[in-house]
Protein backbone atom coordinates (compact mmCIF):
# COMPACT_ATOMS: atom_id res chain seq x y z
CA UNK A 1 0.00 0.00 0.00
CA UNK A 2 1.14 3.55 -0.71
CA UNK A 3 0.95 5.85 2.29
CA UNK A 4 0.52 9.61 2.47
CA UNK A 5 2.37 11.41 5.26
CA UNK A 6 0.37 14.18 6.99
CA UNK A 7 2.10 16.62 9.32
CA UNK A 8 1.39 19.77 11.27
CA UNK A 9 4.01 21.69 13.23
CA UNK A 10 3.98 23.57 16.52
CA UNK A 11 6.90 25.91 17.10
CA UNK A 12 7.72 27.38 20.50
CA UNK A 13 9.53 30.64 19.91
CA UNK A 14 11.34 32.37 22.78
CA UNK A 15 10.75 36.12 22.52
CA UNK A 16 13.72 38.46 22.84
CA UNK A 17 12.43 40.53 25.74
CA UNK A 18 14.84 41.62 28.46
CA UNK A 19 12.56 40.33 31.22
CA UNK A 20 10.05 37.52 31.58
CA UNK A 21 6.46 37.57 30.49
CA UNK A 22 4.87 38.15 33.91
CA UNK A 23 7.78 39.33 36.08
CA UNK A 24 10.83 41.58 36.05
CA UNK A 25 13.28 38.67 36.30
CA UNK A 26 16.04 38.63 33.68
CA UNK A 27 15.47 36.67 30.47
CA UNK A 28 19.00 35.69 29.41
CA UNK A 29 20.54 32.39 28.33
CA UNK A 30 23.46 30.79 30.14
CA UNK A 31 23.04 31.97 33.74
CA UNK A 32 23.83 29.71 36.70
CA UNK A 33 20.88 27.49 37.67
CA UNK A 34 18.01 29.13 39.56
CA UNK A 35 19.42 32.67 39.67
CA UNK A 36 16.83 34.13 37.25
CA UNK A 37 13.63 32.98 38.93
CA UNK A 38 11.81 35.40 41.23
CA UNK A 39 8.86 34.84 43.57
CA UNK A 40 6.34 35.40 40.74
CA UNK A 41 8.05 32.79 38.54
CA UNK A 42 8.05 30.35 41.44
CA UNK A 43 4.32 30.83 42.07
CA UNK A 44 4.72 31.96 45.68
CA UNK A 45 1.45 32.73 47.53
CA UNK A 46 0.18 36.26 46.98
CA UNK A 47 2.41 36.96 43.96
CA UNK A 48 0.50 38.52 41.06
CA UNK A 49 1.63 38.53 37.43
CA UNK A 50 2.10 41.72 35.37
CA UNK A 51 2.04 41.29 31.59
CA UNK A 52 5.16 42.29 29.65
CA UNK A 53 4.00 44.83 27.02
CA UNK A 54 6.96 44.10 24.74
CA UNK A 55 5.95 40.43 24.48
CA UNK A 56 2.51 41.54 23.28
CA UNK A 57 4.06 43.87 20.69
CA UNK A 58 6.35 41.11 19.44
CA UNK A 59 3.37 38.77 19.02
CA UNK A 60 1.48 41.41 17.04
CA UNK A 61 4.58 42.00 14.85
CA UNK A 62 4.65 38.30 14.01
CA UNK A 63 0.94 38.27 13.15
CA UNK A 64 1.33 41.28 10.87
CA UNK A 65 4.42 39.70 9.31
CA UNK A 66 2.38 36.74 8.03
CA UNK A 67 -0.77 38.74 7.29
CA UNK A 68 -2.74 36.98 10.02
CA UNK A 69 -5.74 38.17 11.99
CA UNK A 70 -4.76 40.08 15.14
CA UNK A 71 -6.86 39.32 18.20
CA UNK A 72 -8.00 42.75 19.37
CA UNK A 73 -9.19 40.99 22.49
CA UNK A 74 -7.10 38.10 23.79
CA UNK A 75 -7.35 36.23 27.06
CA UNK A 76 -4.85 34.26 29.15
CA UNK A 77 -5.87 30.86 30.47
CA UNK A 78 -4.54 28.39 33.00
CA UNK A 79 -3.39 25.08 31.56
CA UNK A 80 -3.32 22.68 34.48
CA UNK A 81 -0.87 19.80 34.70
CA UNK A 82 1.72 18.54 37.17
CA UNK A 83 5.39 18.30 36.30
CA UNK A 84 8.39 18.80 38.61
CA UNK A 85 9.72 21.82 36.69
CA UNK A 86 6.33 23.59 36.66
CA UNK A 87 6.32 25.22 40.12
CA UNK A 88 2.76 26.60 40.04
CA UNK A 89 1.15 23.37 38.91
CA UNK A 90 -0.26 25.20 35.90
CA UNK A 91 1.04 27.12 32.90
CA UNK A 92 -0.35 30.51 31.92
CA UNK A 93 -1.14 30.26 28.23
CA UNK A 94 -3.85 31.27 25.74
CA UNK A 95 -6.43 28.81 24.51
CA UNK A 96 -9.89 30.26 23.88
CA UNK A 97 -8.90 33.69 22.51
CA UNK A 98 -5.29 33.84 21.20
CA UNK A 99 -3.50 37.05 20.23
CA UNK A 100 -2.85 35.91 16.62
CA UNK A 101 -5.49 34.15 14.56
CA UNK A 102 -5.50 32.50 11.16
CA UNK A 103 -3.06 33.47 8.42
CA UNK A 104 -1.11 32.08 5.47
CA UNK A 105 2.69 32.02 5.34
CA UNK A 106 4.17 31.59 1.85
CA UNK A 107 7.34 29.51 1.91
CA UNK A 108 9.92 29.76 -0.89
CA UNK A 109 10.94 26.29 -2.07
CA UNK A 110 14.27 25.33 -3.73
CA UNK A 111 12.60 25.10 -7.17
CA UNK A 112 11.47 28.75 -6.94
CA UNK A 113 7.82 27.95 -6.18
CA UNK A 114 5.90 29.19 -3.13
CA UNK A 115 4.37 26.68 -0.70
CA UNK A 116 1.47 28.22 1.28
CA UNK A 117 1.29 27.08 4.91
CA UNK A 118 -1.90 27.82 6.83
CA UNK A 119 -1.20 29.18 10.30
CA UNK A 120 -3.98 28.17 12.68
CA UNK A 121 -3.00 30.49 15.53
CA UNK A 122 -0.11 31.90 17.51
CA UNK A 123 -0.52 32.46 21.21
CA UNK A 124 1.52 33.82 24.09
CA UNK A 125 2.47 31.67 27.04
CA UNK A 126 5.10 31.23 29.72
CA UNK A 127 7.78 28.55 29.56
CA UNK A 128 8.28 25.95 32.26
CA UNK A 129 11.60 25.25 33.98
CA UNK A 130 14.02 22.53 32.95
CA UNK A 131 14.63 19.06 34.37
CA UNK A 132 18.36 18.24 34.38
CA UNK A 133 19.05 14.51 34.31
CA UNK A 134 22.83 14.39 33.90
CA UNK A 135 24.12 16.70 36.66
CA UNK A 136 23.70 14.33 39.62
CA UNK A 137 24.17 10.56 39.64
CA UNK A 138 20.79 8.85 39.99
CA UNK A 139 18.99 12.14 40.60
CA UNK A 140 17.22 14.84 38.62
CA UNK A 141 17.90 18.52 39.20
CA UNK A 142 15.43 21.33 38.52
CA UNK A 143 16.59 24.61 36.97
CA UNK A 144 13.83 27.23 37.07
CA UNK A 145 15.65 29.95 35.14
CA UNK A 146 13.38 29.37 32.13
CA UNK A 147 10.19 29.48 34.21
CA UNK A 148 8.22 32.48 33.01
CA UNK A 149 10.24 32.98 29.83
CA UNK A 150 7.92 34.51 27.18
CA UNK A 151 7.02 32.13 24.36
CA UNK A 152 4.99 32.50 21.20
CA UNK A 153 3.56 29.13 20.16
CA UNK A 154 2.90 29.03 16.40
CA UNK A 155 0.53 26.27 15.27
CA UNK A 156 0.00 25.21 11.65
CA UNK A 157 -2.71 23.24 9.91
CA UNK A 158 -1.69 19.69 8.80
CA UNK A 159 -0.39 21.00 5.45
CA UNK A 160 2.99 19.24 5.24
CA UNK A 161 3.52 16.07 3.25
CA UNK A 162 7.33 15.84 3.14
CA UNK A 163 10.28 16.52 5.41
CA UNK A 164 11.58 18.97 2.78
CA UNK A 165 8.44 21.09 3.16
CA UNK A 166 8.69 21.02 6.96
CA UNK A 167 12.34 22.09 7.00
CA UNK A 168 11.70 24.82 4.39
CA UNK A 169 8.91 26.18 6.62
CA UNK A 170 11.13 26.20 9.71
CA UNK A 171 13.95 27.95 7.86
CA UNK A 172 11.55 30.57 6.50
CA UNK A 173 10.06 31.04 9.97
CA UNK A 174 13.54 31.43 11.46
CA UNK A 175 14.35 34.02 8.81
CA UNK A 176 11.12 35.95 9.45
CA UNK A 177 11.44 36.19 13.23
CA UNK A 178 15.09 37.24 13.07
CA UNK A 179 14.25 39.92 10.47
CA UNK A 180 11.52 41.16 12.80
CA UNK A 181 13.96 41.07 15.72
CA UNK A 182 11.45 39.32 17.97
CA UNK A 183 13.71 36.30 18.64
CA UNK A 184 17.28 35.21 17.99
CA UNK A 185 15.89 31.85 16.77
CA UNK A 186 18.85 29.99 18.29
CA UNK A 187 17.71 26.37 18.20
CA UNK A 188 20.77 25.08 20.07
CA UNK A 189 19.87 27.31 23.04
CA UNK A 190 16.17 26.42 22.91
CA UNK A 191 14.97 29.75 21.49
CA UNK A 192 13.13 27.87 18.76
CA UNK A 193 11.80 24.37 19.41
CA UNK A 194 9.62 22.30 17.13
CA UNK A 195 6.92 19.72 17.88
CA UNK A 196 6.00 17.52 14.90
CA UNK A 197 2.50 16.03 14.71
CA UNK A 198 2.68 13.19 12.22
CA UNK A 199 0.34 10.50 10.88
CA UNK A 200 -0.01 8.22 7.88
CA UNK A 201 -3.05 7.40 5.78
CA UNK A 202 -3.57 5.37 2.59
CA UNK A 203 -3.16 7.53 -0.52
CA UNK A 204 -6.55 8.82 -1.66
CA UNK A 205 -8.14 8.60 1.81
CA UNK A 206 -9.65 11.81 3.21
CA UNK A 207 -9.76 10.99 6.93
CA UNK A 208 -6.61 11.43 8.97
CA UNK A 209 -4.74 8.59 10.61
CA UNK A 210 -3.86 8.46 14.30
CA UNK A 211 -1.09 10.96 15.00
CA UNK A 212 1.88 11.00 17.27
CA UNK A 213 3.72 14.12 18.45
CA UNK A 214 7.52 14.27 18.41
CA UNK A 215 8.43 16.77 21.09
CA UNK A 216 11.10 19.51 21.25
CA UNK A 217 13.23 18.86 18.15
CA UNK A 218 15.93 21.53 18.13
CA UNK A 219 17.67 21.54 14.72
CA UNK A 220 16.65 21.49 11.07
CA UNK A 221 18.72 18.35 10.50
CA UNK A 222 17.09 16.55 13.44
CA UNK A 223 13.62 17.50 12.18
CA UNK A 224 14.39 15.81 8.87
CA UNK A 225 15.79 12.71 10.57
CA UNK A 226 12.97 12.49 13.14
CA UNK A 227 10.32 12.60 10.42
CA UNK A 228 12.07 9.87 8.40
CA UNK A 229 12.40 7.60 11.46
CA UNK A 230 8.81 8.09 12.66
CA UNK A 231 7.33 7.59 9.17
CA UNK A 232 9.20 4.30 8.87
CA UNK A 233 8.08 3.20 12.36
CA UNK A 234 4.41 3.96 11.68
CA UNK A 235 4.52 2.37 8.20
CA UNK A 236 5.97 -0.85 9.63
CA UNK A 237 3.25 -1.04 12.29
CA UNK A 238 0.41 -0.36 9.85
CA UNK A 239 1.68 -2.80 7.23
CA UNK A 240 1.96 -5.49 9.91
CA UNK A 241 -1.72 -4.99 10.73
CA UNK A 242 -1.14 -3.01 13.92
CA UNK A 243 -2.54 0.29 15.17
CA UNK A 244 -0.81 3.58 15.97
CA UNK A 245 -1.10 4.74 19.58
CA UNK A 246 -1.76 8.46 20.02
CA UNK A 247 1.15 9.57 22.18
CA UNK A 248 4.00 12.03 22.66
CA UNK A 249 7.42 10.76 21.61
CA UNK A 250 11.02 11.92 21.90
CA UNK A 251 13.60 11.84 19.10
CA UNK A 252 16.86 10.20 20.21
CA UNK A 253 19.44 11.58 17.76
CA UNK A 254 22.23 9.34 19.06
CA UNK A 255 20.30 6.13 18.39
CA UNK A 256 18.27 7.59 15.49
CA UNK A 257 14.93 6.52 16.91
CA UNK A 258 11.78 7.95 18.48
CA UNK A 259 10.77 6.78 21.97
CA UNK A 260 7.48 6.98 23.80
CA UNK A 261 7.25 9.67 26.52
CA UNK A 262 3.59 9.66 27.53
CA UNK A 263 0.08 9.20 26.17
CA UNK A 264 -1.09 12.18 24.14
CA UNK A 265 -3.26 14.58 26.12
CA UNK A 266 -6.32 16.35 24.75
CA UNK A 267 -7.56 19.82 25.71
CA UNK A 268 -10.01 18.48 28.34
CA UNK A 269 -7.14 16.86 30.24
CA UNK A 270 -5.66 20.30 30.97
CA UNK A 271 -8.88 21.77 32.45
CA UNK A 272 -8.36 25.15 30.79
CA UNK A 273 -10.08 28.13 32.42
CA UNK A 274 -9.48 31.90 32.18
CA UNK A 275 -6.53 33.17 34.26
CA UNK A 276 -8.20 35.09 37.13
CA UNK A 277 -5.12 37.24 37.88
CA UNK A 278 -4.83 38.78 34.38
CA UNK A 279 -7.29 41.04 32.59
CA UNK A 280 -8.10 40.51 28.91
CA UNK A 281 -5.62 42.19 26.56
CA UNK A 282 -7.32 44.85 24.42
CA UNK A 283 -5.46 46.19 21.38
CA UNK A 284 -6.99 49.00 19.29
CA UNK A 285 -6.56 49.70 15.57
CA UNK A 286 -4.28 52.66 16.23
CA UNK A 287 -1.82 50.50 18.19
CA UNK A 288 -1.84 47.80 15.52
CA UNK A 289 -1.14 50.38 12.82
CA UNK A 290 1.65 51.94 14.89
CA UNK A 291 3.27 48.49 15.28
CA UNK A 292 2.82 47.86 11.54
CA UNK A 293 4.86 51.00 10.78
CA UNK A 294 7.83 49.57 12.71
CA UNK A 295 8.08 46.42 10.56
CA UNK A 296 11.25 46.08 8.46
CA UNK A 297 11.27 44.85 4.87
CA UNK A 298 10.37 41.17 5.26
CA UNK A 299 12.26 38.24 3.64
CA UNK A 300 9.76 37.49 0.84
CA UNK A 301 9.53 41.19 -0.11
CA UNK A 302 13.31 41.53 -0.04
CA UNK A 303 13.74 38.37 -2.14
CA UNK A 304 11.38 39.74 -4.81
CA UNK A 305 13.20 43.08 -4.81
CA UNK A 306 16.62 41.43 -5.24
CA UNK A 307 15.26 39.50 -8.21
CA UNK A 308 13.72 42.62 -9.76
CA UNK A 309 16.34 45.26 -8.94
CA UNK A 310 19.53 43.22 -9.21
CA UNK A 311 18.60 40.61 -11.82
CA UNK A 312 19.30 37.67 -9.50
CA UNK A 313 17.79 34.23 -9.96
CA UNK A 314 15.14 32.88 -7.57
CA UNK A 315 17.55 30.42 -5.95
CA UNK A 316 20.36 32.93 -5.32
CA UNK A 317 17.94 35.56 -4.01
CA UNK A 318 16.36 33.06 -1.60
CA UNK A 319 19.78 32.14 -0.19
CA UNK A 320 20.86 35.76 0.20
CA UNK A 321 17.76 36.78 2.17
CA UNK A 322 18.17 33.83 4.54
CA UNK A 323 19.34 36.32 7.14
CA UNK A 324 19.00 40.07 7.34
CA UNK A 325 22.75 40.47 7.90
CA UNK A 326 23.53 38.45 4.76
CA UNK A 327 21.14 40.49 2.62
CA UNK A 328 22.54 43.77 4.00
CA UNK A 329 26.09 42.60 3.22
CA UNK A 330 25.08 41.79 -0.36
CA UNK A 331 23.43 45.15 -0.97
CA UNK A 332 26.37 47.07 0.52
CA UNK A 333 28.93 45.25 -1.67
CA UNK A 334 26.76 45.46 -4.81
CA UNK A 335 26.29 49.22 -4.35
CA UNK A 336 30.06 49.73 -4.07
CA UNK A 337 31.15 47.72 -7.13
CA UNK A 338 28.07 47.77 -9.37
CA UNK A 339 28.36 44.02 -10.08
CA UNK A 340 25.48 42.37 -8.18
CA UNK A 341 25.69 38.99 -9.94
CA UNK A 342 29.43 38.70 -9.27
CA UNK A 343 28.84 39.69 -5.63
CA UNK A 344 26.17 36.99 -5.31
CA UNK A 345 28.45 34.38 -6.91
CA UNK A 346 31.31 35.19 -4.55
CA UNK A 347 29.11 35.34 -1.47
CA UNK A 348 27.44 32.01 -2.21
CA UNK A 349 30.71 30.42 -3.33
CA UNK A 350 34.12 31.27 -1.87
CA UNK A 351 32.84 33.50 0.95
CA UNK A 352 30.23 30.99 2.11
CA UNK A 353 32.79 28.16 2.03
CA UNK A 354 35.25 30.21 4.10
CA UNK A 355 32.56 31.06 6.67
CA UNK A 356 31.63 27.38 6.96
CA UNK A 357 35.27 26.34 7.44
CA UNK A 358 35.70 28.94 10.17
CA UNK A 359 32.28 28.07 11.66
CA UNK A 360 31.26 31.74 11.87
CA UNK A 361 28.40 33.83 10.52
CA UNK A 362 28.47 36.78 8.15
CA UNK A 363 28.43 39.09 11.18
CA UNK A 364 31.94 37.93 12.13
CA UNK A 365 33.29 37.81 8.55
CA UNK A 366 36.82 39.29 8.29
CA UNK A 367 36.15 40.26 4.65
CA UNK A 368 34.03 43.42 4.75
CA UNK A 369 31.60 44.42 1.97
CA UNK A 370 34.10 47.15 1.03
CA UNK A 371 36.91 44.59 0.71
CA UNK A 372 34.82 42.17 -1.37
CA UNK A 373 33.66 44.99 -3.63
CA UNK A 374 37.29 46.03 -4.16
CA UNK A 375 38.22 42.48 -5.17
CA UNK A 376 35.30 42.25 -7.61
CA UNK A 377 36.24 45.56 -9.21
CA UNK A 378 39.67 44.12 -10.02
CA UNK A 379 38.04 41.08 -11.62
CA UNK A 380 35.73 43.31 -13.67
CA UNK A 381 38.54 45.50 -15.02
CA UNK A 382 40.63 42.40 -15.93
CA UNK A 383 43.34 43.18 -13.37
CA UNK A 384 42.69 39.70 -11.90
CA UNK A 385 41.73 36.37 -13.40
CA UNK A 386 39.35 34.12 -11.47
CA UNK A 387 42.28 31.98 -10.31
CA UNK A 388 44.33 34.94 -9.10
CA UNK A 389 41.25 36.43 -7.43
CA UNK A 390 41.00 33.37 -5.19
CA UNK A 391 44.58 33.98 -3.99
CA UNK A 392 43.78 37.62 -3.30
CA UNK A 393 40.59 36.63 -1.44
CA UNK A 394 42.61 34.37 0.87
CA UNK A 395 44.96 37.27 1.58
CA UNK A 396 42.06 39.58 2.45
CA UNK A 397 40.57 36.88 4.71
CA UNK A 398 43.91 36.59 6.54
CA UNK A 399 44.04 40.35 7.13
CA UNK A 400 46.85 41.16 4.69
CA UNK A 401 45.13 44.27 3.33
CA UNK A 402 42.85 45.27 0.47
CA UNK A 403 42.75 43.64 -2.95
CA UNK A 404 44.98 46.40 -4.36
CA UNK A 405 47.48 46.00 -1.49
CA UNK A 406 47.79 42.25 -2.05
CA UNK A 407 48.02 42.56 -5.85
CA UNK A 408 50.89 45.03 -5.39
CA UNK A 409 52.65 42.98 -2.68
CA UNK A 410 52.52 39.70 -4.61
CA UNK A 411 52.81 41.01 -8.17
CA UNK A 412 49.58 39.31 -9.15
CA UNK A 413 48.36 41.71 -11.80
CA UNK A 414 46.86 39.86 -14.75
CA UNK A 415 48.74 40.18 -18.05
CA UNK A 416 46.34 41.71 -20.58
CA UNK A 417 48.90 43.36 -22.86
CA UNK A 418 48.38 42.00 -26.39
CA UNK A 419 52.06 42.25 -27.36
CA UNK A 420 53.26 40.43 -24.26
CA UNK A 421 50.69 37.67 -24.72
CA UNK A 422 51.50 37.23 -28.41
CA UNK A 423 55.16 36.83 -27.51
CA UNK A 424 54.33 34.02 -25.04
CA UNK A 425 52.03 32.32 -27.56
CA UNK A 426 54.63 32.48 -30.34
CA UNK A 427 57.22 30.94 -28.05
CA UNK A 428 54.92 28.06 -27.01
CA UNK A 429 53.96 27.36 -30.66
CA UNK A 430 57.61 27.39 -31.75
CA UNK A 431 58.55 24.88 -29.02
CA UNK A 432 55.76 22.42 -29.87
CA UNK A 433 55.66 21.89 -33.69
CA UNK A 434 54.31 18.33 -33.40
CA UNK A 435 51.30 19.47 -31.37
CA UNK A 436 50.71 22.32 -33.80
CA UNK A 437 50.66 19.86 -36.72
CA UNK A 438 48.22 17.58 -34.85
CA UNK A 439 45.96 20.53 -34.09
CA UNK A 440 45.85 21.71 -37.70
CA UNK A 441 45.14 18.21 -39.00
CA UNK A 442 42.35 17.53 -36.45
CA UNK A 443 38.59 18.07 -36.75
CA UNK A 444 36.80 20.75 -34.72
CA UNK A 445 35.93 18.49 -31.77
CA UNK A 446 39.49 17.26 -31.30
CA UNK A 447 40.90 20.76 -31.76
CA UNK A 448 39.04 21.94 -28.65
CA UNK A 449 40.86 19.31 -26.59
CA UNK A 450 44.26 20.00 -28.17
CA UNK A 451 43.96 23.75 -27.62
CA UNK A 452 43.89 23.06 -23.86
CA UNK A 453 47.50 21.87 -24.07
CA UNK A 454 48.65 25.19 -25.50
CA UNK A 455 46.61 27.24 -23.00
CA UNK A 456 48.17 25.28 -20.14
CA UNK A 457 51.68 25.94 -21.44
CA UNK A 458 50.97 29.68 -21.84
CA UNK A 459 49.48 29.97 -18.35
CA UNK A 460 52.51 28.16 -16.97
CA UNK A 461 54.85 30.54 -18.79
CA UNK A 462 52.95 33.54 -17.39
CA UNK A 463 52.85 32.05 -13.86
CA UNK A 464 49.06 32.02 -14.08
CA UNK A 465 48.81 35.74 -14.72
CA UNK A 466 47.82 35.74 -18.42
CA UNK A 467 44.29 36.88 -19.19
CA UNK A 468 42.60 33.54 -20.10
CA UNK A 469 40.02 35.07 -22.44
CA UNK A 470 42.64 37.01 -24.40
CA UNK A 471 44.93 33.96 -24.51
CA UNK A 472 42.19 31.85 -26.09
CA UNK A 473 41.32 34.47 -28.68
CA UNK A 474 44.95 35.15 -29.72
CA UNK A 475 45.93 31.47 -29.61
CA UNK A 476 43.16 30.39 -31.99
CA UNK A 477 44.16 33.04 -34.50
CA UNK A 478 47.83 31.99 -34.34
CA UNK A 479 47.03 28.28 -34.69
CA UNK A 480 44.72 28.97 -37.62
CA UNK A 481 47.53 30.82 -39.40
Amino acid sequence: MNWEVVMGLEVHLQLATRSKIFSGAANHFGAEPNVQACAIDLGMPGMLPVLNEQAVRFAVMFGLGIGAEIGKRSVFDRKNYFYPDLPKGYQVSQFFEPIVGAGVFDIPMPDGSLFPVRITRAHLEEDAGKSVHDAFAGQTGIDLNRAGTPLLEIVTEPDFRTAEQAVAYLKALHSLVTYLGISDGNMAEGSMRCDINISLRPEGQDTFGTRTEIKNVNSFRFVERAIAVEVERQRDILEDGGHIVQETRLFDAENNETRSMRSKEVANDYRYFPEPDLLPVIIDDETIEQIRQTLPELPNDKRNRLIHDYGLGDYDAALLVDSRALADYFEAAAALCGEPKLVANWMLGDLSAALNRADIGIEQCPVTPVALAGLIQRISDNTLSSKLAKQVFEGIWQGQGSADDIIEQRGLKQVSDTGALEGMIDEVIAKNPDQVAQYRAADDNKRKKLSGFFVGQIMKASKGQANPQMVNELLLKKLAG
